[in-house]
Order: C-alpha cells, then structure tokens, then sequence
C-alpha cells in the first residue's frame, strides 16, 4: 500500500521571486487577497517565506524583503505524510507551506483549500491564474 504524501498534493509551478525582491513589491504583490507566502529564492534555493504580516512591521519599502521572512514553521519536506500534514496546517491557521528537498531547493507549494477541506491542484491554480487574466 502505498502512503500519499506532501509530494502528491504540492503545487508545481507556484510564483516565485528574486532574493533582491523589496518589501514594498511584497507590499503590492500581497494587495491580491489569494496571495498568502512570497517565495523568496537564491538561483533554486528557497531563502526566505514572507508573509503579509511579516511586512507590518514599518518596515521601509525599498527594505530588502527576505530577512524579514522566515523559513521556521513555513517549509514541509516532500516525504511527510498528506494527512498529517493537512491536519497540522488546520489546526495551525497555516494556508501554505513551501515543499522544499533536503537540501533547500524549492520544489513546489503546499496550498490548503479556503474551506481546509483538503488541498489545491495545480489544476485549481491554473484555472484561477486563467481566470484572474481573463
């Protein structure tokens, strides 16, 4: 039998930003109420998962964006169970999760439902993109 996994439900192509992004882009780019974390990457390393709160914090808007992130409770191994993980996120208030490999690298993003009933596809994620650009 076979254990599903973070790797089975993470988003594959998740938006992604230069470690050099500043706080007042994450300010705009948090202006979309579906944006929750800003991926801050090193090349495929994942340096920094910013949250809008994290930005409140009067900091000024050409501040870089990445030290006030953190990666401390925001990044989930590939390998962890689905299941638990989801529970984790439900009873954490936690919508994302950076997947990332052992060695740091970004491999997608683990994106809880609005209602928590389990976990977007990329599928829902295209399918919105292509919405919004509509």
């Amino acid at each position: 039998m076979s254990r599903v996994t973070v790797a089975d439900h993470v988003v594959t192509q998740p938006v992604v930003h230069d470690c050099g992004t500043t706080v007042g882009e994450l300010r705009a780019l948090f202006l979309d109420d579906h944006i929750h974390m800003a991926l801050l990457l090193d090349g495929q390393r994942l340096v920094s998962a910013v949250e809008r709160e994290d930005l409140e914090v009067g900091l000024a808007d050409g501040a870089p964006a990445s030290p006030v992130g953190t990666l401390i409770g925001r990044v989930v191994p590939p390998g962890e169970p689905a299941a638990a993980t989801l529970a984790w996120m439900r009873a954490n208030g936690r919508r994302r999760l950076a997947v990332v490999s052992e060695g740091g690298a970004l491999l997608g993003l683990l994106c809880l439902k609005a209602n928590g009933s389990g976990f977007c596809s990329d599928r829902d994620v295209s399918g919105r993109r292509f919405a919004s650009a509509a």
